[in-house]
Order: C-alpha cells, then structure tokens, then sequence
C-alpha cells in the first residue's frame, strides 16, 4: 500500500509555515479554528461576488491569519492586487467591515492588508485556475497543461509536476494523467514544494487537478 502524505504539512517547521499564526487554551482552540475558516471563506465570498475577475492570476493565492490578544491581521496573497485596491481604500475597509460582521467578534479589532505575490506563475494555485479555465472552454488538456507549465518559467522555477484525473475529454473511462517538467524532488524534505490540490466541474462531470512545484532548495 503506498505511502501518502500532503507535501506542505510534510514540510512544516522546515520550508513551510502555518498559515494561522495563534495561541490559544484547549478548550477554546475549536472556536478559533473555525474562525479563522469563517474569515476565509468570507474573503473569497466577497471577492467572487463584488469583483469581477478576468484572469488566473488575479485570484487569492492564500490568506494569513495572525491573531493578538485584541487584534485579529488578516493578509491577503494575490497575483494581481489592482482588484482590491482599485477604489483606493474603500474597498479595504467594505471587506473589512464584511467580515467583521460575519466572525461576530467584539472585543477584538480587525485589520486587512494586501499583499502582491511576486512572480504570480510560480503558484500552483494560480496555475491550477488557469487550466481550470481553459478545460472550461472545451481547450484541449495537454494544450492548457503545456502552456501552464511554460507560464512558470517565467518564474524560475527548477521543475512541475502536473496531475490530472477523472473523464478528461469527456471520455466514458475516467484515467490518470501526469506531466512532468524538470526536477520535482517530493521525498526530500528540505527541498521547498508548493502544492495544491482543485476541483474543476466540467459539462462532463468533475476533474481533479494536482500540482506540485519545486521552486528552491536548502
């Protein structure tokens, strides 16, 4: 039986970090995680339903939650930050009246920033929305993974992994598909590997795609 296990909480403490940075009692920890999942799913709520998005890249990356004992930071991670900040701060401080209204939290003060990723296409996420996309619009698989892996790069990347299931061009038996580009060295634990995992519904049912990228080593 084969041995899996998600490549970032592999990595953790070495070349991966928590996304939740937060202290709290035992028996409160249950309370603070499922805020912080409120918090995020509020933020790309609001975000699919205000602004109106037109490429891959200008999608949320990932969001950090750094909490103190009156003050809960949220940075948001993005490709394209233009979107959020195009009203100036106006647009900041709608979202964060929004999600302050949706955690319920009184005594402690929230606070929303805007980070811009530097090199947008060496996330996986980014790349997974953009084939994503493009299978939307009926693109042939190999042509939308081939061009999403030369969009990385652009970013110097040293190697990606690509991985594709389900009935890919609506074909009546579901396969497995891979592409490889490069070095992708999943059992070494100091090598930095970004990974994602996404689920695209196509006219012919749901495909899932996996993507591993190694971008640096220590």
């Amino acid at each position: 039986m084969g041995q899996k296990i998600n490549p970032l909480g592999f990595r953790l403490g070495t070349t991966q970090s928590h996304h939740s940075l937060w202290f709290e009692q035992p028996k409160n920890y249950p309370e603070g995680l499922q805020e912080d999942q409120k918090i995020q799913d509020c933020i790309k709520n609001y975000v699919e339903k205000n602004i109106k998005i037109s490429s891959s890249a200008e999608t949320i990356v990932y969001i950090k939650i750094q909490k103190t004992i009156d003050l809960i930071h949220v940075i948001i991670y993005i490709g394209f930050p233009k979107l959020l900040i195009e009203d100036g701060s106006r647009r900041i401080k709608e979202l964060q009246s929004h999600v302050q209204k949706k955690i319920d939290s009184v005594n402690k003060k929230l606070n929303i920033t805007i980070t811009k990723i530097a090199k947008p296409y060496g996330h996986p996420n980014i790349l997974a929305e953009y084939i994503a996309e493009q299978l939307k619009d009926r693109v042939s698989f190999r042509k939308a993974i081939k061009k999403a892996i030369a969009l990385t790069e652009e970013a110097d990347t040293k190697g990606i992994q690509v991985q594709i299931a389900g009935r890919i061009d609506g074909k009546e038996i579901a396969r497995v598909e891979w592409f490889r580009e490069g070095r992708v060295p999943l059992q070494t634990i100091r090598a930095k590997i970004n990974y994602c995992s996404y689920t695209v519904r196509t006219i012919y049912g749901a495909l899932g795609i996996k993507i591993w990228i190694f971008t640096d080593e220590k």
